[in-house]
């Protein structure tokens, strides 16, 4: 790549003021150049290439197997699978910004494709591969009576089941390029939702319409950080194997770890770079910190609620204890998980780069967004470790599985 080409890559992942700092120089500089209204000094590609694009090139040779990641969020369900010799053939998400942190984070070869809306891509054009993953959003299902659907002689397969919602889309690229195996993940109020009809029906599809071997777990995240965080995991084969759930490597609960696992060290010794922490010694930034006017209206509603009896509130926590969820809302005040600094002091949120560890994403994840856009990418994002821990089952069963994929079914 030459300078100017760099110059638009860096572009699509960062802003003109990212660029420029890491570069330092104006963003005006870094937009003259985009534009090709000015040239930049040849110092600026390795700079590039060293400040911006430290990730390498693309993967090359053979990988071990091919997978999709849908409603791909920042690449989650990604890491584990291709620490695993995986390669990703092809990502669907449609946020900008989720996009955005995804692109800072991995880089893909020709062969890789990037949708932003998967229900605009006919499942032809999905890439062959062997591990569907997807953290689908929970839409409501509509589920009529079959006898009525065979009365009116309408079809009641899994297509009118889940049309109109995004679990649709999981299902009719499943029908149609029916991978080896597959992940979804969602919350645990999935398996109780409309009275469990809704996670019944999932199951139904996914087992008897399009005969796969399933497999389901509501797993903790507590088991490898410092939160409370339940999720389902919908495991899935096209055959059979010996999968079990009970060779799931899953740490004791009250072995898990603590917030100090994840809470900035203050001591000097964290990236200098990371706009949230300042100072020599790197102390958290007071930006963090709550306001007085804030920290008096959380203190007033949980006194009002612990009133009626009600167990609304905010979550302080110390070092030594366990997190409640991290939420996409928690951008609004925190209050979920907020860090004492003492009895004296007005607590402080979780910076950005916490809520990262508290996701179990290792410190050289790159956070290119807003203090608000990656609170909400956090907030719904999966516990990478979890992820992990189930990967590790499923990736050693591949090759149980022949290559030769029944007939593809196609969604009417």
């Amino acid at each position: 790549m030459d300078t100017y080409e760099l110059i638009d890559l860096a572009l699509t992942r960062y802003s003109p003021k990212e660029v420029a700092f890491a570069l330092g120089v104006d963003p005006k500089t870094v937009r003259r150049w985009h534009l090709r209204e000015t040239e930049p000094k040849p110092y600026i590609a390795d700079a590039i290439r060293q400040r911006l694009l430290p990730l390498g090139e693309a993967p090359t040779g053979e990988a071990a197997f091919r997978f999709i990641d849908l409603f791909a969020g920042i690449g989650g369900i990604r890491l584990p699978f291709e620490k695993l010799g995986g390669r990703c053939v092809f990502t669907s998400e449609w946020d900008a910004y989720a996009r955005k942190t995804y692109a800072a984070n991995f880089h893909d070869g020709p062969e890789h494709s990037f949708a932003g809306d998967i229900t605009a891509v006919h499942e032809d054009d999905v890439p062959d591969h062997d591990v569907l993953l997807a953290g689908f959003p929970c839409q409501p299902f509509s589920i009529a009576g079959v006898s009525k659907k065979n009365a009116l002689g309408r079809p009641h397969g899994f297509a009118d089941k889940t049309q109109g919602t995004l679990f649709f889309d999981v299902a009719r690229i499943i029908a149609a390029k029916r991978p080896k195996a597959f992940l979804l993940e969602n919350v645990k109020n999935l398996v109780s939702h409309d009275k469990g009809r809704t996670f019944s029906t999932i199951v139904d599809v996914l087992q008897n319409e399009l005969g796969y071997r399933v497999h389901t777990k509501v797993i903790n995240g507590k088991h490898f950080v410092p939160q409370h965080r339940e999720r389902i995991m919908i495991v899935g084969f096209r055959e059979d194997v010996p999968f079990d759930w009970a060779d799931l490597n899953l740490p004791a609960l009250e072995d898990g770890p603590k917030l100090d696992s994840i809470l900035h060290r203050e001591d000097g010794t964290e990236p200098p770079e990371w706009h949230c922490l300042e100072g020599a010694k790197g102390r958290v930034s007071d930006k963090y910190v709550l306001s007085d006017k804030l920290w008096a209206y959380l203190q007033n509603y949980a006194a009002k609620h612990r009133e009626k009896g009600n167990g609304f509130g905010f979550g302080l926590v110390t070092k030594k204890d366990v997190a409640r969820t991290l939420s996409a809302r928690y951008y609004k005040d925190g209050s979920e998980i907020l860090v004492s600094r003492g009895a004296r002091k007005n607590p402080r949120r979780l910076t950005p780069r916490e809520c990262a560890r508290l996701m179990g994403y290792g410190d050289t994840f790159r956070i290119p967004v807003s203090d608000t856009r990656a609170y909400k990418q956090f907030g719904n994002s999966v516990v990478v470790p979890v992820i992990a821990s189930v990967a590790r089952l499923m990736v050693p069963l591949l090759d149980q599985i022949g290559t030769e994929a029944a007939p593809a079914r196609k969604v009417a």
